[in-house]
């Protein structure tokens, strides 16, 4: 018979899953990530682990999404900041600094090494749609901070700043010495785009 738990329990238990689960995703990967290597290091047995979780994927996801969750609140409190004034400039530096930070963050790495694939080829479909469909709300919620009309092309656009993190993956291969100029001279040309509409 499992165990109960109480509720300051569980909430204990899911803390430190997620923070082991998050240095052993940048430091090992998912591959070599294991269930035994986590309930090792929280210190609880396997049957606790598959009451949180029904897969090391879904806690490397929701790992990877509470980080993707703090970026974009850093984003938003920014872009709510300029009052609904978005001059271009401002926004690019902004939306800049998300990038940069996503790209300190650890993360990308995950995905230059194929570990981010395999992971998204392990999760449920509809997780990885909602995931998606996560990103276009982002768009939205921009647009509507900014009180811009929208120029009905949101899927585009959110897919557009996507591309932008896959182009990072190829930084190396695409020339670092002007990278990041590059970068923020791509993310001033979406952001016209954005605010085109205005």
């Amino acid at each position: 018979m499992p165990k109960t738990y109480s509720d300051e329990e569980r909430v204990y238990i899911k803390k430190r899953l997620k923070e082991e689960a998050t240095f052993c995703l940048l430091n090992y990967g998912v591959k070599r990530t294991t269930v035994d290597d986590l309930i090792s290091r929280v210190k609880i047995p396997k049957g606790t682990f598959y009451l949180f979780y029904k897969t090391k994927e879904l806690l490397l996801f929701e790992v990877l999404q509470d980080q993707h969750d703090i970026l974009e609140k850093q984003l938003l409190d920014e872009i709510q900041s300029l009052q609904g004034k978005a001059p271009v400039d401002g926004l690019t530096d902004i939306l800049y600094r998300y990038y940069k930070a996503a790209d300190n963050s650890g993360v990308l790495k995950l995905m230059t090494t194929g570990e981010i694939e395999l992971l998204y080829r392990k999760l449920p479909q509809e997780v990885v749609q909602e995931h998606f469909s996560h990103d276009n709300s982002l768009v939205e919620n921009v647009i509507n901070i900014l009180s811009l009309p929208g120029n009905g092309n949101i899927a585009a656009l959110s897919t557009a700043f996507r591309n932008l993190f896959i182009s990072m993956v190829y930084k190396r291969e695409m020339g670092e010495d002007f990278f990041d100029e590059a970068l923020k001279l791509t993310i001033r040309g979406l952001v016209i785009q954005l605010l085109q509409s205005k």
